[in-house]
């Protein structure tokens, strides 16, 4: 327990650089979860043993006691086994919430469901326009005068979850993928954390007053 809270736990799923994921990490220390809520994050996995998030979290030493794991796609047989692997691995931190923050991989049905209600993603584009892959380009081609990153609950369908937060930018004359993209990104680590906040938030029981 911390603070006569009880722990509230966040395991956070990567890819790549993670740089959502060290908005809500640096969010999470930043803005004391640990005492408002009792929430931490508990555990960062990944897919992709190479991925530079890992990295970036082990050289910081005030986020040590955030565990990091790997578990390799590609050593598995198939999507099935990968994921319940996946699930006991998450499972071992007894997570109230699971964040997908930029975690490439399309989950199982199974997986899905065992985090129902606890299991977020983020996307980058106004869903639900633009679900699936090249969201920036798709957004270039198609005239659009706006753009911007959603976070949503995770259903079965890729996407299609409810929302929950969403930030929107100007799409500029010129842009290009990359540009647009990284216009959209520092939004992404604006509304992200603020959703996981809010999350935990909406469930706090207030502390009696004295």
């Amino acid at each position: 327990m911390l603070d006569g809270l009880f722990v509230k736990n966040i395991v956070i799923l990567i890819s790549g650089a993670g740089s959502n994921m060290a908005a809500i990490v640096k969010a999470a220390h930043q803005e004391a979860w640990s005492k408002k809520w009792g929430v931490k994050v508990a555990a960062v996995i990944s897919n992709k043993p190479q991925a530079s998030g890992l990295t970036w979290l082990q050289e910081h030493p005030e986020f040590a006691n955030i565990k990091t794991q790997t578990l390799d796609h590609t050593q598995f047989d198939s999507r099935e086994v990968f994921d319940q692997s996946l699930m006991a691995k998450i499972d071992e931190h007894d997570p109230d919430l699971v964040v997908l923050a930029g975690f490439m991989r399309i989950l199982t049905p199974a997986f899905v469901a065992h985090y129902q209600g606890r299991l977020i993603n983020i996307h980058p584009s106004l869903l639900p326009a633009f679900a699936g892959l090249n969201t920036h380009q798709r957004a270039i081609d198609a005239g659009s005068k706006f753009a911007g990153a959603t976070v949503h609950q995770v259903s079965v369908e890729v996407d299609q979850g409810q929302i929950l937060a969403q930030a929107v930018v100007p799409v500029l004359q010129g842009d290009s993928a990359e540009t647009l993209a990284a216009r959209v990104l520092t939004q992404e680590h604006l509304i992200f954390p603020a959703a996981v906040a809010a999350f935990f938030r909406s469930q706090a029981v207030p502390r009696p007053t004295k």
